[in-house]
């Protein structure tokens, strides 16, 4: 998967396995419509069988219109090793969908920023991917910042997603979400 249209067609396939994706306990459905207020803290990520570890990028493929969107694609998250909560059970109630991924001590490699399309933009859609993480990978190659800092917008906008996929050897998806937001 290459490309961002490639992601796109990923998250909004109906067979594609699903990430948990939660806000402060909310959690979205395939596509949902969450106010960008809701957004600002970290989801809450959850696989029904995880196995590994994982990397989670997230991605605004509108900015800053959906209809003139030559900032975009924008990262709004990358992180490394996600792994089952040792802590967390497998969900058995519809308000989730699975085991809850977390890094414990492991410091993002993009922080996460909520939606924020700009007033009188149409709705944007953030995609987020789930990569199997390999064993040789390297977060200090991807790092924007140094290790655990805030990323400003100029190193999150027009992002080369491609790259990043062929550079940390990301390969296939193995779960996505996406919402959007205005």
């Amino acid at each position: 998967m290459a490309t961002v249209n490639d992601a796109l067609k990923f998250v909004q396939d109906p067979h594609t396995p699903k990430v948990g994706l939660s806000f402060n306990g909310k959690v979205v459905g395939n596509g949902e419509h969450i106010p960008k207020a809701e957004t600002h803290v970290t989801p809450t990520l959850t696989l029904p069988t995880p196995s590994g570890v994982y990397i989670v990028v997230c991605i605004d493929l509108d900015a800053p219109f959906p209809s003139f969107s030559f900032l975009g694609p924008i990262l709004h998250w990358f992180q490394s090793g996600l792994r089952a909560s040792a802590s967390s059970t497998p969900s058995t109630s519809g308000d989730s969908i699975g085991t809850q991924l977390t890094a414990l001590g492991i410091p993002h490699i993009v922080d996460y920023a909520g939606a924020g399309p700009p007033p009188g933009s149409g709705p944007h859609r953030y995609i987020f991917l789930l990569y199997q993480q390999s064993g040789d990978f390297d977060a200090s190659k991807h790092a924007v910042v140094k290790e655990g800092q805030k990323v400003g917008i100029s190193k999150r906008i027009k992002y080369d997603f491609a790259a990043l996929v062929r550079d940390a050897k990301l390969g296939e998806p193995v779960a996505g979400n996406w919402f959007i937001s205005n």
